[in-house]
């Protein structure tokens, strides 16, 4: 198939750092490349792919220190997937909803997966507005808030199968991986460390919208011994960082609509304590994985549980469910189809115009 990949340009394509959606997108396109697709990537010029790069901007919005309008370059990356359409047998767009207001007017069949959480007074009005538009949710939970939506599918995230190598030894501390911001809740994850006197590591983001919570919250939380701050890590070393550690907290206070973070965790065979929510029950297997939380004083007595889980079993279930190789296929699954309804509906079309050549001719 020709296939188009559209991505944001906040981050590159992998993210040299934090960013799950651009990180799903590079993985996604890599895997179809190796299938035998024809892939074209339309994403920021620093990214790097096996696919033809539309390099849309010179560098990702973040890492251009004199950028300053990004509604600007999502317009510029509309025009270029418009110009092109035509080549492809299928449209992926990964870039919330600017692109509805071109999509509709496309011949090609195009779809869109959902990266983010659905919610907020502003998402729902807008999907309702858009509820014709072909769309793939990343958990069955995040669908909770628009459920009448043109799903196509449910199709989970997945990580090269060899990305992370596993790690059968557990190490002696707790890890935090990801942003920090008041829904991510560091300060559970500082807390449940405190009760079981287990040093903590926080390998995190924290964004310019999340600074003045972070200073009034999150930095006098870390004065305690126990607590290490390590700030952003690049990818190549978040491997070691959760493959060394005894568990991953995971202790959000949010409706989740994935959190990638888990299944890299499993993947390296480091157990999970996550907080009930959103996808969580979907993505973990309670009791196998790790375990699922309500309230701190669970976390703590899961936290002494940790050691009766089999990491081994945690590896054997990510590459069972969340490998690139499976969430390729579940993809095309929904290409294909969409492929074939458009090709069924031009044939329905040629149909009803012949048979009304013929009964022109006949009158």
């Amino acid at each position: 198939m020709r296939i188009a990949q559209v991505a944001p340009l906040v981050e590159s394509v992998p993210p040299k750092h934090y960013g799950g959606t651009e990180r799903i997108v590079a993985y996604l396109t890599e895997e179809l490349v190796r299938l035998g697709h024809k892939v074209t990537l339309f994403a920021s010029g620093d990214s790097v792919t096996s696919a033809e790069l539309v390099p849309v901007s010179q560098q990702s919005f973040r890492h251009n220190k004199r950028a300053k309008d990004y509604l600007s370059l999502e317009v510029l990356l509309m025009d270029h997937v418009t110009q092109r359409a035509g080549e492809f047998d299928v449209i992926h767009f990964h870039t919330g909803c600017l692109h509805y207001l071109i999509s509709r007017h496309l011949t090609v069949p195009h779809v869109t997966t959902l990266h983010g959480r659905l919610d907020t007074p502003e998402s729902v009005r807008l999907y309702e507005r858009f509820r014709d538009m072909p769309m793939i949710s990343i958990s069955n939970a995040q669908r909770t808030p628009w459920p009448c939506a043109n799903w196509q599918a449910t199709v989970y995230h997945g990580l090269p199968r060899d990305l992370f190598r596993f790690h059968s030894e557990p190490g002696g501390y707790l890890a935090f991986l990801g942003r920090v911001s008041p829904e991510k809740r560091l300060d559970r994850a500082i807390e449940i460390a405190k009760r079981v006197g287990m040093p903590l590591k926080i390998a995190a983001k924290v964004d310019r919208a999340d600074r003045r919570y972070f200073k009034r919250e999150i930095e006098p939380l870390l004065n305690d011994p126990r607590v290490k701050w390590l700030g952003e890590i690049s990818g190549k070393d978040k491997e070691e960082f959760l493959g060394n550690a005894y568990a991953l907290l995971f202790p959000i206070d949010w409706p989740e609509p994935f959190g990638l973070v888990m299944i890299e965790s499993m993947a390296c065979g480091t157990p999970v304590i996550a907080y009930a929510g959103g996808s969580v029950a979907e993505v973990m297997d309670d009791g196998l994985t790790g375990f699922v939380v309500n309230n701190i004083e669970q976390a703590v007595e899961a936290t002494h549980r940790v050691r009766d889980l089999s990491r081994a079993r945690c590896r054997e279930i990510f590459e069972k469910r969340f490998t690139a190789s499976r969430m390729a296929n579940d993809y095309l699954d929904v290409y294909t189809g969409l492929a074939d309804s458009r090709m069924r509906r031009m044939e329905q079309s040629l149909e009803s115009s012949m048979r009304s050549f013929q009964t022109a001719l006949a009158g």
